[in-house]
């Protein structure tokens, strides 16, 4: 059987209150789909976790957002996610219930993501590096990103292979703890407008 954690009840309480029942529901969903899911605050947010991740959600102070780790992968039948060079797994953005899909399409995506875990897939590597590379933002440095116009325009305004030297430091953390630091960092140097490597550039 799955795991409910009381960290993300926690979460959820301190959440505004428009975002409570939209997270309640996303919650159920996953269960719904996945009876077998384990619950866990990763990156700062709720994650979910079925042989490996599965999905997750976050709460803003007027959006939620939430989706899959493996969504460029899945059948998107509802249209639900926005593809294109800058989308991310948590890229479905919602204000109201009434933005959710019907349970059972929720439920159906949950099933979908599950379906890919159960089967092993992977996302496939990249046949060439002269071909445009898509950059996967990871849910917390999206999340901490909102916050922050200033560092998000800089992010924006970089090309995919100095977007990727934060995303690769960030994520190549072996300690939560560490993590955090470098995601903190990484915001105060783009809001600075520095590349990742700024103290190694040449001085005019």
């Amino acid at each position: 059987m799955g795991t409910r954690t009381p960290e993300i009840d926690a979460y959820i309480a301190k959440a505004p209150e428009f975002a409570r029942p939209i997270l309640e529901r996303i919650r159920a969903a996953f269960h719904a789909g996945c009876p077998a899911i384990e619950e866990r605050i990763k990156w700062g947010v709720p994650s979910f976790e079925y042989r490996g991740m599965l999905g997750g959600m976050a709460a803003f102070k007027h959006h939620v957002t939430f989706g899959f780790w493996k969504s460029r992968l899945m059948e998107d039948f509802d249209r639900l996610f926005a593809r294109g060079p800058r989308s991310s797994p948590m890229g479905v953005r919602v204000t109201s219930l009434a933005d959710l899909p019907a349970k059972k399409v929720l439920v159906a995506y949950v099933k979908e993501a599950r379906r890919l875990n159960d089967e092993g897939v992977k996302e496939p590597r990249r046949a060439s590096p002269k071909r445009a590379v898509r950059v996967v933002v990871p849910p917390d440095l999206t999340a901490a990103l909102a916050k922050d116009a200033k560092a998000r325009a800089t992010f924006e305004g970089f090309s995919p292979s100095h977007r990727r030297e934060y995303i690769e430091w960030i994520t190549e953390a072996k300690r939560d703890e560490t993590r955090r630091r470098r995601l903190e960092t990484t915001l105060a140097w783009l809001a600075e407008g520095r590349h990742r490597n700024w103290k190694y550039e040449r001085k005019a």
